[in-house]
């Protein structure tokens, strides 16, 4: 994987960890949507402007691609985003843990 891409995605946005965990199974530009508001209980709503820019510029850096022959235009992941979504979830595993550690005492007390 380039380092570009690296530097440019990690750390990600939410919007982009969620809408790149929404295509390692292809979805068009709706389902995506709506994946993501129930995978996120409704937190997050991605409207169709931030959405469509985010999937044209995921899809320039090649994090994911446009599939051909697909009635309505469909996305799926690339290994190169699929990559970096897996770097991303073991980034947030560790701050997790760390943030848990803390805050349960582990190292410093609460104050």
């Amino acid at each position: 994987m380039r380092e570009a891409l690296r530097k440019k995605y990690i750390p990600m946005t939410e919007t982009i960890y969620y809408t790149l965990l929404s295509v390692v199974i292809p979805r068009h530009g709706y389902a995506i949507m709506q994946h993501v508001s129930s995978l996120t209980k409704g937190r997050i709503l991605l409207g169709t402007g931030t959405l469509y820019t985010m999937v044209g510029r995921l899809t320039s850096d090649g994090m994911i691609r446009v599939l051909p022959d697909s009635e309505k235009k469909t996305y799926q992941i690339t290994e190169a985003g699929l990559e970096l979504l897996w770097e991303e979830t073991r980034r947030l595993e560790l701050q997790l843990k760390d943030g848990r550690k803390i805050l349960s005492g582990g190292v410093f007390p609460v104050l």
